[in-house]
């Protein structure tokens, strides 16, 4: 506040420029609903609100320091104010910042793919799981025999150059079915007015969409297994008829942290999951409460626990379904559904 009152009655230009930015800023990161990427939005009013502290140091200096002083005494009080402003930041952002134990990204990725069969096919539409990977498969050339579709970049027509390019047998497989859904993309790119005023071009692209989805999932299952990320369940207003399909076509067989889909509805057993989750739930690092792996990562791993239990309880597993409650409620202990399934699975063994 002091730089910017400073900033009022000396250069009101900047002032006004400060301010300007600082709430333009503000207005534009609020309202901005991914939350993945905020941080990065909030660069402009960090910057604009270091130059205002940069100011009001100067302010302080000037207030504080005795006239006249040698030059070098103003320098050291100018050096002493900015360090320990600089010291204090750094003291109270340090626990939060500290990623000399930071593993959650790449033991999220190792887990992922540990779960997946050679050639096979995951769809997610978690940024955490995506993103992750492209890294992992494009910059360290890990597991490039994975295919990682987002559903939600095949909503931009762009995402197809990129398929085209890491994928061209699995886009090949479903040309009949992507290409027309990509003719219709580019027209909605172009003209969204166009499909929000028609409901039946809206109708349409969401059919080619789902088509799409189809063909793939119906191509690919044919040579390797097929699997997704368990937010693509999660119904939203643009992913309805998918998330119905999928629960009704296939079983839903838990894998790790993904599920595999099965064909028929037998029982199918799979190595009890070895998850690595360095710095998640062990103290050793700290996360604000709306930090994204309280938000996102770590109900990833107490849901596919939790769905692993009840997979297990349902074909009456039941020792191993609470070894699996057991490990989601040792990441979060106030987890319902795994404290029913222990229960649950408890009392079948306790009484056969």
């Amino acid at each position: 506040m002091a730089g910017l009152a400073g900033a009022y009655k000396r250069d009101r230009t900047s002032f006004w420029f400060l301010l300007l930015i600082l709430f333009a800023d503000l207005a534009y990161s609020l309202s901005y609903e991914i939350a993945e990427d905020k941080d990065a939005y909030y660069l402009p009013a960090f910057i604009s609100i270091a130059i205002a502290a940069g100011l009001g140091v100067r302010w302080l200096i000037q207030l504080t320091v005795p006239r006249p002083l040698p030059i070098w005494k103003s320098y050291v009080a100018a050096a002493t104010a900015i360090v320990l402003t600089s010291a204090t930041a750094f003291a109270a952002n340090w626990p939060f910042n500290d990623r000399r134990h930071y593993f959650i990204a790449d033991d999220y990725v190792e887990n992922l793919f540990s779960a997946i069969a050679p050639n096979g096919l995951l769809l997610t539409q978690d940024w955490q799981v995506a993103s992750p990977m492209l890294y992992a498969q494009e910059i360290e050339q890990r597991r490039p025999d994975v295919k990682v579709v987002d559903i939600n970049l095949l909503r931009r027509s762009w995402y197809f150059d990129y398929l085209k390019h890491a994928h061209a047998r699995l886009i090949e497989r479903s040309r009949e079915k992507i290409d027309p859904y990509v003719e219709l993309l580019k027209q909605w790119e172009h003209d969204p007015s166009a499909f929000a005023r028609s409901q039946e071009l809206t109708q349409g692209i969401s059919m080619a969409f789902l088509d799409m989805i189809q063909s793939i999932v119906r191509n690919e299952i044919r040579l390797a297994p097929v699997y997704i990320t368990n937010d693509v369940l999660v119904a939203n207003q643009t992913n309805g008829y998918l998330t119905r399909w999928i629960p009704q076509s296939y079983q839903l067989v838990p894998q790790g942290l993904v599920f595999a889909l099965a064909t028929d509805q037998s029982f199918h057993d799979a190595p009890d999951p070895h998850l690595q989750m360095r710095g998640l739930a062990d103290g050793t690092i700290r996360f604000a409460k709306n930090d994204v792996i309280n938000a996102k990562v770590l109900p990833a791993y107490t849901r596919m626990l939790t769905n692993r239990g009840r997979y297990l309880a349902l074909f009456n597993q039941h020792e191993r379904a609470i070894v699996a409650f057991n490990e989601a409620l040792a990441l979060d202990p106030n987890l319902a559904d795994a404290q029913q399934g222990l229960v649950q699975s408890t009392a079948k063994i306790a009484k056969p």
